[in-house]
């Protein structure tokens, strides 16, 4: 318990006072949570890990988390690990939807994706990565608008959003 005392007729404790009172309830009303760690398992048994160095509660919708410096893993069954990273991400703690932003990087096997965004869904059994897109491997190097895989199957869409633009891939050898 705190208690505050002033003088009635000192204006300058009565605005201490005050600024003591809103510095509390500023303390009392944050929702920031550093080193953030979610894991979750599908009834298959592919896992999802999601870090980050803070996470701060979407105080609208308690499901949603906004997170800084972010990595996470989608472990597989019988299948490799997908490995993502990012600056910013936005986790729904309901259904484990992500959106990963800024310096998006997804690497799997020899595959390294990197990107500008990310939305990775267990739903949709997606994940689409857009804006300053770039896909290389050991073999080639290509440059598009979108990319949307499928993560069970790794199967790969690469597209434009202009449809006279084309995907501009080059050969490493």
């Amino acid at each position: 318990m705190i208690f505050i005392y002033s003088k009635l007729n000192s204006k300058k404790n009565l605005n201490q006072t005050a600024q003591v009172k809103e510095e509390e309830e500023a303390i009392y009303s944050s929702n920031i949570i550093k080193g953030v760690n979610y894991i979750s398992t599908d009834l298959k048994g592919n896992e999802y890990i999601v870090k980050a160095a803070q996470g701060e509660i979407d105080l609208k919708d308690g499901n949603i988390i906004f997170l800084t410096d972010v990595s996470a893993i989608i472990k597989l069954i019988d299948k490799d690990d997908v490995k993502i990273t990012s600056n910013y991400g936005k986790y729904n703690i309901a259904n484990y939807d992500t959106i990963f932003s800024k310096n998006v990087i997804i690497t799997y096997l020899d595959n390294k994706i990197t990107g500008d965004y990310g939305d990775f869904s267990f739903e949709r059994n997606s994940m689409i990565i857009s804006k300053d897109v770039t896909y290389a491997n050991l073999e080639n190097m290509l440059k598009a608008d979108l990319i949307e895989m499928n993560i069970k199957t790794k199967d790969t869409k690469i597209s434009m959003y202009e449809q006279n633009k084309k995907v501009n891939i080059k050969s490493k050898d």
